[in-house]
């Protein structure tokens, strides 16, 4: 799958530039309806009967085409248009025209009666193909669509009847994922050129099924106009920033990084994040601890060397290092007035820093004071070694920004770039659709972590290869984006019920794949 992800208008707009550039919107149609043809006849047996629920627009002009495919190849297939008196125009018109030539006669569905119709066409069919609506849709589903959507679903959950999804399922929106009163649940979709934000956004992700990119002749040049800034986190989005380790090179080349200890009692989460930044490559990798947590450090650690410091300014001591080039606070940290002042010293020097848990809500009562420390420090030239971080999860966001989660942004991309934006950091919002923004409004989201990485300890892995990646010298968007796809694909290597310490081992056998893969 290719990572540039385009908006519903941004898609309009390489439809548009493909036109104009000679290739006619009925060609373009008539690849696409032969796309979702291809998809039903894999998904549904000869004999199994097809209904298509046809809307306005191009979307239905796509089901016209794979009803006239699937009937010249001798499927039983049935059109049924959506209620409310609309005629099909521009290049729909002319696939509904080639459709009735074809001998499809759509019908629709009798006022009045239109879920009794339309239950005994679902208790006919195999395979529903739902060509309503697509990317585009932009208000609630509600009367008689709403109500046949909720059919669709219900005859799929009941008995098993399988649903094709055209561009999207309908009810879903193509930029925010967000369901617009109801969506139609798919077993699987076919989009067309490229995916949209919907797919991989909770909770229209979860109705999509697999999802299959058509190739319907748009020439990827048209992104040179479109510019998409957001991206799918795949490895050609960072693989070009990380170097991994060199015949040449040495420990004192990758970097050293600094975990931030809490007290003797919340010790574990800081060794967590330390083993992953060295599992992931950092040279050197240091737990920088309180004098009364340093011999239950010391006990757990061997290759993570462990180096004691007292307050704000016996970090700032530690930090004068120039070798330590990146560092990390805030699991296992507590919450106050003692994290801020550790705040304070990590960012008071040209290193990268990472800022996650106990380090985030410990500035939710002045988020501005943090943000001007970010501002400073990168007025202060030091440029992509000054890179910072900020990990948090929906409810650390909303306590640090919680203007932003009550203001109705339309998705969840644009709550994490105004975040960026307004903190100056990279904001890696986690989930299960995790979304990487950076302040230039650069943003990518995340669609490879399984559910068994919501346990205990997981996000403090993710900060420690976050941090041991910046110590390595990528820039912070970049390594935000390989780290949380190395979360993933290392969640799926340790499998159903993994704990947070399976991670740091199954991190090496992905990194060892991609070795191989670059070689």
């Amino acid at each position: 799958m290719t990572s540039e992800l385009l908006t519903p208008v941004q898609m309009g707009e390489a439809d548009r530039l493909t036109i104009e550039g000679g290739v006619p919107g009925i060609e373009l149609m008539e690849v696409a309806g032969r796309a979702v043809a291809d998809a039903a006849c894999r998904m549904a047996g000869y004999d199994a009967g097809i209904l298509v629920l046809a809307g306005p627009g191009n979307n239905g002009g796509d089901g016209f085409v794979a009803a006239r495919l699937l009937k010249r190849r001798g499927y039983k297939v049935r059109v049924v248009l959506l209620p409310g008196g609309w005629e099909a125009r521009g290049d729909a018109a002319l696939a509904l025209a080639a459709m009735k030539e074809a001998g499809v006669s759509p019908e629709t569905l009798p006022q009045a009666q239109e879920e009794e119709v339309l239950g005994a066409h679902l208790a006919a069919a195999g395979l529903v193909i739902d060509a309503l609506f697509g990317a585009g849709l932009d208000r609630p589903l509600t009367g008689p669509v709403a109500a046949a959507v909720r059919q669709v679903n219900a005859a799929r959950e009941a008995r098993g009847l399988l649903v094709l999804a055209v561009d999207l399922p309908s009810g879903v929106n193509g930029e925010s994922g967000a369901i617009l009163g109801a969506a139609v649940a798919a077993d699987r979709t076919v989009t067309f050129f490229r995916a949209k934000p919907g797919h991989l956004l909770y909770p229209g992700r979860g109705l999509c099924g697999p999802l299959e990119i058509a190739d319907i002749g748009i020439r990827d040049r048209v992104l040179e106009t479109v510019r998409p800034a957001l991206f799918r986190n795949t490895p050609e989005l960072w693989r070009g920033a990380w170097q991994p380790p060199g015949p040449e090179g040495h420990k004192y080349s990758r970097g050293h990084a600094v975990a931030i200890s809490g007290p003797a009692l919340g010790t574990g989460a800081a060794r967590l994040a330390a083993g992953a930044a060295l599992r992931c490559g950092a040279g050197l990798v240091t737990v920088a601890t309180p004098p009364s947590a340093a011999l239950v450090n010391a006990a757990h650690l061997t290759a993570v060397m462990v180096r004691s410091f007292r307050g704000e300014d016996g970090l700032s001591d530690l930090l004068a290092d120039p070798r330590l080039n990146a560092v990390l606070l805030g699991p296992g940290a507590g919450v106050g007035e003692g994290t801020r002042a550790l705040t304070r010293a990590c960012l008071a020097g040209p290193r990268a820093v990472v800022l996650d848990a106990d380090a985030l809500t410990s500035h939710a009562d002045a988020p501005e004071e943090l943000f001007a420390l970010i501002a400073a420090l990168s007025r202060s030239g030091a440029g992509e070694a000054a890179a910072v971080v900020l990990t948090p999860h929906e409810g650390e966001f909303t306590r640090l920004f919680p203007d932003l989660s009550a203001a109705g942004l339309p998705s969840k991309v644009e709550r994490a770039r105004a975040a960026a934006r307004r903190s100056g950091a990279v904001v890696l919002l986690k989930g299960g659709d995790t979304v990487i923004a950076e302040p230039g409004g650069r943003a990518a989201i995340n669609d490879c972590a399984p559910p068994w990485l919501a346990t205990a300890g997981s996000g403090d892995v993710l900060a420690g290869i976050v941090t041991g990646l910046l110590a390595q010298g990528m820039p912070g968007f970049e390594a935000a984006c390989m780290a949380v796809w190395l979360h993933g694909q290392a969640g799926a290597e340790a499998g159903a019920a993994l704990t947070a310490e399976d991670l740091e081992p199954a991190l090496r056998v992905v990194l060892r794949q991609m070795m191989e893969e670059k070689r």
